[in-house]
């Protein structure tokens, strides 16, 4: 496959450069872009994508990096999602207590969580799960505590957990 530079002139032979095809290369052929590449539209990566490091000393697999799920909710008085990605709801089990339901399944229960919360009236700061037997692939339950272990509600639109792992 051989890929001809197009002038300023035009593309030879086509009237509606809309409808023309300029690359096409099988996965065999692979292709080398330099310079900078705009890409508009939707358009899908496979799982091998990969990103090169600033310096370029490392790469990246692009879709083992990226969070597959994450929320935003609220504390007790008002609560449910503030936003979300990847979640299809959370219920609130008592005092701190919280059940994420995850939309897309994860393949297995070792995936990652990262978690944080808010209460400025209190030492509260962090959230936990003590409990490995309520991590499923399809909900994990959390715990807001203070810095006693006892469970505690949040306050605002503070209380942020963020997933990393594989989907099925």
């Amino acid at each position: 496959m051989a890929l001809t530079k197009i002038g300023k002139e035009g593309i030879t032979g086509v009237s509606n450069a809309a409808n023309a095809t300029f690359l096409t290369a099988t996965s065999a052929e692979g292709v080398t872009l330099a310079g900078t590449l705009a890409v508009t539209g939707v358009h899908t990566v496979g799982n091998n994508a990969v990103a090169t490091s600033e310096n370029g000393a490392v790469t990246t697999n692009i879709t083992q990096g990226l969070a597959k799920s994450w929320v935003r909710f609220k504390g007790p008085d008002t609560f449910g999602i503030a936003d979300s990605l990847n979640v299809s709801s959370m219920d609130d089990n008592g005092v701190g207590d919280y059940t994420i339901t995850i939309l897309n399944d994860f393949s297995s229960v070792n995936y990652s969580m990262t978690a944080t919360g808010y209460k400025p009236s209190a030492q509260h700061g962090f959230i936990t799960n003590n409990n490995i037997n309520f991590i499923t692939a399809a909900t994990a339950r959390i715990e807001t505590v203070e810095h006693d272990g006892g469970h505690k509600e949040t306050e605002f639109e503070a209380n942020c957990v963020t997933f990393h792992g594989d989907l099925l």
